[in-house]
């Protein structure tokens, strides 16, 4: 499938197996089921991006970032169910959603990054990793700045030799990743940068999990 066209939706139906899950990431898409419950794939038009290379954290991210210890991958489960909570605004993980990306992390694709004040969870995120692309999904916190320590905490773990091709999708530029120095670009630029990010090696923080 071509990822072309004048909106944000490029496809419905499909599956969300490991494999199509994976193929669509690789293409610029991802899944996202509608307020009915159907499936479907999206490729923004301007896609939100956050540039690791010669990224400049605001006073209040370092602040943010500096309250919280940042964990990988050792409280998946609650990060994803977090980030479903159906109280929240705008709430769009199912439970197909839950399994697939839960399937995902068992194999090794995706990865959850954790803010931590001792022994509670502050916040954190959740996101497909292939090669140099780090796709998030979405984010939570439970304690002020925890999202965005979180945030910050991904971006360190991604600054490495390969930041410069490195991509960090962020989906759509929201106000408040705006502030996290979240930027827009063109799809068909989101698309070519994927395809080189996604050849590079996993970061190190990823790797072998």
């Amino acid at each position: 499938m071509e990822v072309a066209g004048p909106k944000d939706v490029v496809a419905g139906g499909a599956d969300l197996e490991p494999g199509t899950v994976l193929a669509a990431y690789r293409r610029g898409l991802f899944p996202m089921p509608d307020h009915r419950g159907s499936l479907l794939w999206w490729s923004p038009v301007d896609r939100g991006v956050i540039e690791v290379a010669g990224y400049r954290p605001t006073r209040s991210l370092r602040r943010a970032r500096s309250k919280y210890e940042i964990r990988v991958n050792t409280a998946f489960d609650q990060v994803i169910r977090a980030c479903a909570d159906p109280r929240r605004t705008g709430a769009w993980i199912d439970q197909g959603i839950i399994a697939s990306y839960t399937e995902l992390h068992r194999l090794g694709w995706v990865h959850s990054v954790e803010a931590w004040d001792g022994d509670e969870l502050a916040g954190g995120l959740y996101g497909v990793a292939i090669g140099g692309l780090f796709a998030g999904e979405s984010m939570f916190h439970h304690k002020t700045d925890g999202s965005k320590a979180a945030v910050a905490g991904l971006i360190e773990l991604l600054d490495d030799e390969y930041a410069e091709d490195r991509v960090f999708d962020i989906q759509w530029v929201t106000d408040h990743l705006a502030t996290l120095g979240a930027i827009s670009i063109p799809r068909d630029q989101y698309v070519r940068k994927v395809r080189r990010a996604v050849t590079l090696p996993l970061p190190r923080a990823f790797a072998g999990r």
